[in-house]
């Protein structure tokens, strides 16, 4: 039997005539029944019974009957699986969730009948935080709004693309998988410098927060200890107050990337200890490079010395050229000279701890430089100082470097015979620099451009050369008849390097077809300067995009060894490492966790600083409903901890009824359907409205005429 409001929706009218007509024929009829009862006529009601009837079958009544199919409401359901997700047991209880969900629809009888679940999930998604609403949105692009029962999202709270209204005007209920609001504590860098002066301190700005912690207005800031570790050192314990903002001076006391890991004390009753450290990573850079150029003489390469130098504006040159050694004196009174007097005791006795590097270019002792100067010399090499020595025919001569203070720290010295006559050590013919075996595993000299497939350059020639024994230290470049032309050593904890050649200038002009003159003295200056990136025996760590990468470098002709990793939460992992370049060894692990990565090779420690791969997902790892439960009440849905009760029950409940109880979510009926088929039956055919109409008019005639 059809219920009323069935039977009205079911009543359907195609007029005869044009609605206006109708419209007309109503309101004739209306004043002329209207006239009849004002002036009491008889049979006036009959003829507006017949004047009723008439416009009724014009009208065209049918009663339509149509077929329908109930459609499945729809219930989404979202499974956060971002990276706060993985922190304690959420993830389990996330499962057991969706679990105890997907059983309530797929077993339950007619309380849940006629609704159909559709479960997505939502992956880690890079470095944008949980992007919960955008994959809801997306689902919902492929569900009618008129078929959304509601949205069940199993999270933790931390959502970072929450809208201003709900989204697909249901329910929306939030699950969170914990116990209740949590607390966690984090050190954050507020600011923190790209790079950091050698010599001095770099500035890093750093809180210590507590989430989830209620502080009273007027308390006193509480006190936590934060240890500072740099590169691996000793600790360092500095007392800060919690939410307060403090300014740590770090020491920059070498070249190079510096890891600085910051790791407060334990909040009890923290979620985690993940966000207790926070790493980064300083480079250290010299202010000014102070480099101290002594020519001997005037000679071809000197200029390009000089061009080259002068070319880096963080080089602070100073150069001299001696002009006119003492031997030429021609008695010139000194107030009528035009030159500098060469300034030997600032420089050399003074001044001479301030330069990072000294060259001495085609440089003779003729006694312009007194042995104690020379000693000096000596002295800052072994305390580390740099020293780089150019030499040409000189070098051979009587007034070579080698016959002063300064032979105690020379890699070698030339041939020469009993006189000191130059042309015994002196090679004048034609030769191809080269690269010597060691050479291509160090990293002064490995690589150098021109370099193709393993295969050695032919760079262009040089036409002088020096014969040297005594070689000692690395011999990086060879020239004629495979002798020393480029050694490097090693002198108490300096540096000295000695090339055995002034025609290096002949590749800078291009001289058939040139060299890589710069390359060659930049990393020359770099290694005497102790540029990390130049140490010949080094291990090195960098984190990218949650890779960490580790290379080996060595001069041993040897296959690299094994690494140790070490992680940021302890663990420990022995790797072999895989010979890529000569003289290198090079392995690349994951690295996800954020913190301190640590690897040892046994005879050096490199560590990397890998940041969050996700910074706003690990920013708060707390579970809170404080992001998602003014939105769950304003769409009608509620908020449910998921520990120790497990999941709600699903119940379904009519439009505008509350939507959630204690332990209960409600999933709105919305009875959508589609209409299969339509039977029409028209209420007044000809065959019953003529003969009716006739007998009404009959009737109203005999009333009105009688």
């Amino acid at each position: 039997m059809m219920r009323l409001d069935q039977a009205i929706a079911a009543l359907r009218f195609e007029p005869l005539l044009d609605a206006w007509v109708l419209t007309v024929l109503a309101a004739f009829c209306a004043f002329s029944v209207g006239f009849a009862l004002w002036h009491r006529a008889r049979g006036a009601v009959w003829r507006g019974v017949l004047f009723a009837v008439v416009l009724f079958w014009l009208a065209g009544p049918r009663l339509v009957e149509e077929s329908r199919q109930t459609r499945p409401d729809i219930a989404l359901m979202v499974i956060d699986q971002s990276a706060s997700m993985q922190v304690g047991g959420r993830t389990k209880l996330a499962e057991q969730a969706r679990a105890a969900i997907e059983a309530q629809v797929h077993d339950a009888g007619r309380e849940l009948e006629g609704l159909e679940l559709r479960t997505i999930t939502l992956p880690e998604g890079g470095t944008g935080g949980t992007r919960l609403f955008g994959a809801i949105d997306r689902a919902l692009a492929d569900i009618p709004a008129s078929r959304l029962a509601g949205i069940v999202a199993v999270t933790d709270g931390q959502v970072h693309d929450i809208p201003a209204t709900p989204p697909g005007g249901a329910p929306l209920h939030v699950l969170i998988p914990a116990k209740g609001e949590e607390t966690d504590r984090r050190v954050r860098i507020v600011s923190a410098p790209g790079y950091g002066i050698v010599g001095k301190s770099a500035e890093l700005r750093v809180v210590v927060e507590d989430l989830g912690v209620p502080r009273p207005l007027l308390a006193p800031a509480a006190m936590v200890n934060l240890t500072i570790r740099r590169d691996g050192e000793q600790p360092v314990v500095v007392p800060m107050p919690v939410g307060q903002p403090t300014t740590l001076p770090i020491p920059i006391t070498r070249a190079g990337p510096i890891v600085v890991e910051m790791a407060a004390d334990k909040l009890p009753g923290a979620v985690s200890d993940l966000n207790n450290r926070a790493v980064v990573t300083i480079n250290g850079v010299r202010d000014r490079l102070r480099v101290l150029l002594v020519s001997g003489e005037p000679h071809p390469g000197e200029r390009t010395w000089r061009r080259l130098l002068k070319a880096d504006p963080s080089v602070d040159l100073v150069h001299f050229t001696i002009l006119r050694p003492p031997e030429k004196d021609d008695l010139t009174p000194l107030n009528e000279l035009a030159l500098i007097a060469f300034p030997v005791r600032e420089l050399f006795q003074v001044k001479i701890r301030e330069f990072d590097l000294i060259i001495l270019d085609r440089f003779t002792n003729r006694g312009l430089l007194p042995p104690v100067y020379l000693r000096n010399i000596s002295e800052y090499v072994r305390q580390g100082g740099a020293l780089l020595v150019s030499a040409g025919p000189e070098f051979a001569g009587v007034g070579s470097p080698w016959l002063s203070p300064l032979a105690s720290v020379l890699p070698a010295r030339a041939v020469m015979d009993a006189l000191g006559t130059r042309g015994v050590g002196v090679v004048d013919q034609a030769f191809r620099p080269a690269v010597s075996a060691l050479g291509t595993r160090h990293p002064v000299t490995a690589d150098l451009p021109g370099w193709r497939d393993g295969v050695p350059p032919l760079w262009g020639q040089w036409y002088r050369a020096l014969r040297s024994s005594n070689v000692q230290g690395d011999v990086l470049m060879t020239g004629p008849n495979e002798q020393p032309l480029l050694v490097v050593n090693h002198v108490g904890e300096g540096r000295v390097a000695l090339l055995l050649s002034d025609q290096i200038w002949l590749w800078s002009r291009g001289h058939d077809g040139g060299g890589p003159q710069a390359e060659v003295l930049r990393r020359v200056a770099h290694w005497l300067m102790k540029e990390p990136e130049l140490d010949e025996t080094a291990l090195t760590a960098s984190v990218e995009a949650g890779v960490l990468s580790v290379e080996q470098r060595r001069t041993e002709a040897t296959p690299p060894g094994n690494v140790t990793i070490t992680s940021p939460d302890g663990a420990k992992r022995v790797l072999p490492l895989e010979a890529t370049h000569p003289g290198r060894g090079t392995i690349r692990v994951s690295a996800t966790l954020p913190g301190v990565w640590q690897a040892n090779d046994g005879a050096h420690v490199a560590y990397a600083a890998a940041g969050a791969t996700n910074p706003l997902e690990l920013a708060d790892l707390r579970a809170t409903a404080t992001a998602l439960a003014p939105l769950a009440r304003q769409s009608g849905g509620s908020v449910h901890w998921l520990e120790p009760d497990g999941a709600p029950l699903l119940r379904r409940m009519d439009a505008g009824r509350v939507a959630s109880g204690g332990d209960w979510i409600g999933l709105v009926r919305r009875d959508d359907h589609i209409v299969t088929g339509i039977a029409a039956l028209p209420l007044m055919p000809p065959g019953l409205a003529l003969p009716l109409i006739l007998g009404l008019a009959v009737l109203v005639w005999r009333r009105e005429g009688g």
